[in-house]
C-alpha cells in the first residue's frame, strides 16, 4: 500500500507539473497575466506553505535554525536569488515566448550541461552513455526546434533563448543545492528559496499591483492551480513520494512532467506540433529517461540519505 502511495503521489506530481506550466500559457495568452506578477506571486505562497508543512508537519526548528549560520544563510540567500527565482523566471518567460512543451524540454537538457561541467572540471569521465544521453539531447533539440527544417526554426527565437537559460539555471541549482541539504531539509531550502526569490521580484513588481481587474471565475481557477497545484502541491507530493520510494524511482517517473506539458500542448492549447518535433521529444523522453535508470541502478540495493533528495522546480 505504501508502494502504491508513493506511485500516485509522483506520478501526480509530475503530472501537475506539466500541466500548470501550460496553464501559465493560458493565463499569458488568453489573459495578458503578468509575468512579473505571476512568477512574484507564485513563489511567495508556495513558499510560504511549503515551510507551514515544514512547521506543523516535521522538524520545525529547521524553519529558523537555516538563518542562524552565516555561512549557510549567505549560500541560501544566493540560491534564492540565482536558483529558484532564475529558474523560475526564465521558464516562464519561455512559456510566454513560446509554449510550455517546448520550455519544459529544454528546461531538462540541464542534466547534459551538468555532465559537460562536471567532464570539463575532471570531477566524472566521459563514457559511453554520457556520448549516448549528448546525443539524443542534441538530436532532439534540432528537430524541435526546427521541425526537421535547417532553414527556419519552429520555435520563436526568445522561447529558445529563455528555454536555454531555463537548462542552465537548472544546472546551477542542482549543484548548489547539495551542501545545503546535506544539512537541511529539502521543503526548508525550496521554500525559503522560494520566498527570497519571490521577495526579491517584489522590488520590480509588488504582488499586490495585480494590474488586471476583469478576470473570470476561470481565470482565477487557472491562477489557483498553478500556484497552488503546479507549484506547491507537486512539489510536496514528490517529497512526499520518497517516503516509500528510492529517490531515482521518483526521479525516473518524474519523467511524466514533459510528456503531460507536451500533450496538454498539443490537445488542449491546440499548438501546432510538427512530426520532427515528437521526433524530437522522443529523443528527449530517451534521454531523461536513460540518465534516471542510469542512477536508479546505483540505488536499488540501498536508499541513499533523505538529505540527497533530488529537487524538483518547475
Amino acid at each position: 500500500m505504501n508502494r502504491r502511495k508513493g506511485l500516485f503521489l509522483v506520478i501526480t506530481g509530475a503530472i501537475f507539473w506539466g500541466i500548470g506550466g501550460t496553464v501559465a500559457k493560458k493565463l499569458f495568452q488568453q489573459y495578458e497575466i503578468d509575468i512579473d506578477w505571476l512568477v512574484t506571486t507564485r513563489l511567495l505562497i508556495a513558499g510560504f506553505l511549503l515551510l507551514s508543512v515544514q512547521y506543523f508537519g516535521k522538524d520545525r526548528s529547521q524553519v529558523l535554525g537555516v538563518w542562524k549560520n552565516r555561512r549557510i544563510a549567505i549560500q541560501l540567500i544566493i540560491f534564492g536569488l540565482f536558483g529558484m527565482l532564475t529558474v523560475q523566471y526564465t521558464y516562464m518567460a519561455s512559456i510566454q515566448h513560446g509554449n510550455a512543451a517546448v520550455a519544459t524540454l529544454l528546461q531538462y537538457l540541464a542534466p547534459i550541461m551538468i555532465i559537460v561541467y562536471l567532464i570539463f572540471r575532471k570531477h566524472t569521465v566521459l563514457t559511453r552513455r554520457d556520448l549516448l544521453t549528448v546525443s539524443l539531447a542534441l538530436v532532439g533539440s534540432f528537430f524541435l526546434l526546427t521541425n526537421g527544417s535547417i532553414s527556419q526554426l519552429s520555435v520563436p527565437t526568445l522561447a529558445i533563448v529563455w528555454g536555454v537559460l531555463s537548462g542552465i539555471a537548472l544546472a546551477f541549482y542542482t549543484l548548489y543545492a547539495v551542501p545545503l541539504l546535506k544539512q537541511y531539509d529539502s521543503l526548508v531550502i525550496v521554500g525559503w528559496a522560494m520566498v527570497i526569490g519571490g521577495f526579491a521580484l517584489s522590488f520590480i513588481h509588488p504582488p499586490w499591483q495585480m494590474g488586471f481587474t476583469n478576470l473570470t471565475l476561470e481565470a482565477y481557477s487557472y491562477l489557483v492551480f498553478v500556484i497552488i497545484f503546479g507549484t506547491m502541491i507537486a512539489f510536496w507530493f514528490y517529497i512526499e513520494s520518497l517516503q516509500s520510494l528510492l529517490p531515482k524511482e521518483s526521479s525516473l517517473l518524474g519523467s511524466v512532467e514533459p510528456l503531460a506539458a507536451v500533450l496538454t500542448t498539443v490537445f488542449w492549447l491546440k499548438e501546432p506540433f510538427g512530426f520532427f518535433q515528437w521526433v524530437g521529444t522522443a529523443c528527449i523522453m530517451g534521454m531523461i529517461l536513460l540518465l534516471a535508470l542510469k542512477k536508479r541502478s546505483f540505488s536499488d540495493t540501498s536508499k541513499p540519505p533523505e538529505n540527497e533528495e533530488p529537487l524538483k522546480v518547475s
